[in-house]
């Protein structure tokens, strides 16, 4: 049966305070508080706990807190597992706090600093020697085209290709047509309505229909690529790979990347023909401008040279989408947290490539003046 914990002096003058009872986390109550207001002020007491029948580190706590951190742990009479109970938690309390480092904003700053640009140095690294191997397997395979796994090559150009045609194609449709809208309400205020015609050829030929098939593919096949490879890094399937004699370039990064190289023109193609046809709807319903009349101004006007210069970014775009989708499955860690990183950076570094290679053809372009 358990026994409140108590406290009290043999007598008045005797500076011997006996404690008795379980000084436990049920049964110590107030008695700490007890003990802290007898012993104020007073160093010549001598604590006698022989008589405790239990005791835990809340009741050990409870004592030291009453008799301070100064109180020396030999005046205690105790049996020797009590007494090795008080040294343990004296031990625990008295460990010196972590020194608060003041915040220093710019100190903080300049150090974010330069940690991004060592990541930025390691990941330029990082990318370099990737695409270097990458050309090896490639240059290898154009060698000996036996070397490539056309089975799996297949599989991915359906999967990140073909099967992202109705998307692609949907997509496409309404960009143009909100393109021929807009131009339509745009132009009307200068009667000039029927130059919307050109202006969806451009606008879809040139820059929509790569852009709108490298921004989808980027969110849809860069993430399945970098979480495809980086499971089988988690899952050390990669590891054994390479212990079999297997290049996971070879086997896991060059189908993807032949894939996406094949599947971006012919869906650049579809993403046109959609996007022409969204303007034309859009046309013919608002200006009443019937579908022969716009395709003679496309043909006329605009030709066929916007579209082999929408045409000529798809190599690039496939290969930067594919590139980095397998590098930064590449990278995965033996974590779920880091292949989730990854796979989002995936899309990001990718969707952000696609906008800098665009605004780098545009000005090649335009310094060629074509």
């Amino acid at each position: 049966m358990e026994r409140p914990a108590e406290f009290r002096f043999r007598n008045a003058d005797d500076p011997v305070a006996v404690f008795l009872g379980d000084w436990t986390a049920n049964q110590v109550g107030d008695a700490g508080r007890e003990v802290a207001a007898r012993l104020k002020g007073r160093t010549d007491v001598t604590l006698d706990m022989t008589k405790v029948r239990r005791m835990d580190t809340a009741g050990a706590y409870a004592v030291l807190r009453a008799v301070g951190r100064d109180f020396d742990l030999s005046a205690i009479k105790a049996r020797p597992e009590t007494h090795r109970l008080l040294e343990l938690v004296c031990a625990a309390v008295q460990v010196d706090k972590p020194v608060e480092v003041k915040a220093r904003p710019f100190q903080d700053f300049t150090v974010r600093i330069g940690k991004g640009m060592v990541n930025l140095g390691e990941e330029f690294w990082g990318t370099m020697a990737f695409l270097g191997h990458l050309l090896v397997v490639v240059g290898g395979s154009i060698r000996n085209p036996r070397r490539i796994r056309m089975a799996p090559l297949f599989s991915l150009m359906e999967r990140a290709g073909f099967d992202a045609i109705p998307i692609v194609a949907t997509t496409s449709f309404f960009i143009g047509a909100v393109v021929g809208l807009l131009g339509a309400n745009m132009l009307r205020q200068f009667g000039a309505e029927v130059f919307a015609v050109e202006l969806i050829g451009i606008a879809v030929l040139r820059e929509f229909n790569i852009i709108i098939t490298a921004v989808l593919l980027a969110g849809r096949s860069a993430s399945s690529f970098a979480a495809e490879i980086g499971s089988m890094k988690m899952n050390q399937e990669i590891d054994a790979m390479k212990v079999l004699g297997v290049d996971p370039f070879e086997a896991l990064v060059f189908p993807r990347f032949a894939a996406l190289l094949i599947t971006i023109p012919l869906l650049t193609f579809v993403a046109t023909l959609a996007g022409l046809l969204g303007g034309l709807v859009v046309v013919w319903s608002v200006l009443d401008l019937g579908p022969a009349f716009f395709l003679q101004r496309i043909v006329d006007n605009v030709g066929i040279t916007h579209f082999w210069i929408g045409l000529s970014k798809a190599p690039v775009m496939a290969a930067v989408i594919a590139g980095i989708g397998c590098r930064q499955g590449m990278e995965v860690g033996g974590d779920v947290e880091s292949l989730g990183r990854r796979v989002t950076a995936a899309v990001v570094h990718a969707i952000f490539a696609i906008i800098l290679i665009d605004a780098l053809f545009a000005l090649l372009y335009m310094e060629l003046d074509i």
